[in-house]
């Protein structure tokens, strides 16, 4: 335990891109007005910032929302010809950026890419009356990008090139989401291994979880999956591949819907995944549900937990346990007609993993949406 801790220290102490932790998850969408609407009423987010035509941003509109420490940006091109109207034409409504807060934006982006990383936006400072911010990006898998946000000599509604925005008239209470937890990618066969060894020499990240398709399988289908963790421990990005099986797996459903590799899931931590979860149903959210059976022998499997166990059945919440503590955690339904990116709902009760006791079952729950859509 003691050369754990020193060595947890001194990673720190050497840790050449130092993370705050997730900034904001930028959406490219066909319409963001809409689509801030709907994370807001069905999310509980409230209404932040906007840049548009009349902030002097010519080419598209965004919407920054918030809860808590949980910031969406939804973004949507205002002409054709353009590579937010092309990303939404290829991939659908999907994550563009996963926007990264940093003490130095211009040493992040110089330290990741002399690594190797291909740049995405060389570093750029914007100010208002509010102040400055730096941002600087890379490319990571597939469309998806990594955007580096100093923001400690800013104290605007959000950064510079948006306006407060405020509904009088619509002011939806939030549902207790706190913060990013965790956002998992899909990449494409074989390329699991490339992307860690890319997370692990271009951006000092460690693989601090591995699990096999003997880990995640099912009858029909599995994948393979390594969770990837900044020095830290403020960011982590598990990475999905296929695996071989009798069908198609949930993996391959994504890159095929998607039309490529791309963001597959954000999981938003909670401090009452019960309370969250039944606001969150009662505003139309959809989550996917496992056998009631599931429940029958889950104090076995998982030992004392605080929570009654009839509101978890009702609702379908998942539990996990590791050396630490344990978990809850659910899964939304594809937010999107495409069935490509949802939610997880997450509460940790000391546990640092991510649900390997609940693969199978979850995953079943996912074949049984596959097969109603014809794609298992």
């Amino acid at each position: 335990m003691n050369t754990k801790t020193i060595t947890d220290k001194a990673a720190i102490q050497t840790d050449f891109l130092p993370l705050e932790g997730t900034d904001y998850v930028e959406f490219y969408v066909g319409n963001a007005k809409q689509a801030a609407h709907y994370y807001m009423s069905a999310f509980g987010f409230q209404a932040l910032a906007y840049a548009g035509p009349e902030t002097g941003v010519k080419d598209r509109a965004s919407y920054a929302v918030r809860q808590h420490k949980l910031t969406f940006v939804l973004t949507t091109a205002l002409r054709t010809d353009n590579p937010i109207a092309d990303h939404v034409y290829r991939h659908g409504d999907g994550v563009k950026a996963l926007s990264l807060r940093v003490p130095d934006a211009t040493s992040a982006w110089e330290e990741t890419t002399k690594r190797g990383a291909k740049s995405y936006m060389e570093p750029t400072r914007l100010k208002d009356n509010d102040g400055e911010v730096v941002m600087s990006g890379i490319h990571t898998y597939g469309d998806t990008i990594h955007l580096f946000i100093e923001r400690k000599n800013y104290n605007g509604a959000f950064m510079p090139g948006y306006r407060p925005w405020n509904n009088p008239y619509f002011k939806p209470a939030d549902t207790g989401l706190l913060y990013v937890d965790h956002c998992v990618g899909n990449v494409g066969w074989n390329q699991m291994n490339p992307w860690v060894k890319f997370y692990e020499e271009v951006m000092g990240f460690k693989n601090i979880l591995s699990f096999d398709d003997e880990d995640i399988s099912t009858e029909y289908s599995a994948l393979m999956s390594k969770v990837m963790s900044s020095g830290n421990g403020f960011v982590k990005f598990p990475i999905n591949e296929p695996a071989e099986g009798k069908k198609k797996s949930q993996v391959e459903e994504y890159l095929e819907f998607y039309n490529g590799e791309g963001c597959q899931h954000v999981a938003m931590a909670t401090n009452d995944i019960v309370k969250t979860v039944s606001d969150l149903q009662s505003r139309g959210v959809e989550f996917l549900k496992v056998p009631t059976s599931y429940y029958d022998d889950l104090l076995d499997r998982v030992g004392h937990i605080d929570e009654d166990l009839a509101p978890l059945r009702e609702l379908g919440i998942l539990v996990d346990r590791d050396n630490e503590g344990y978990l809850l955690q659910l899964f939304s339904k594809p937010v999107e007609d495409r069935p490509t990116l949802f939610f997880e709902i997450i509460q940790r009760k000391g546990a640092k993993s991510f649900g390997k006791g609940n693969f199978k079952a979850l995953f079943e729950a996912i074949e049984r949406e596959q097969e109603a859509r014809g794609n298992l």
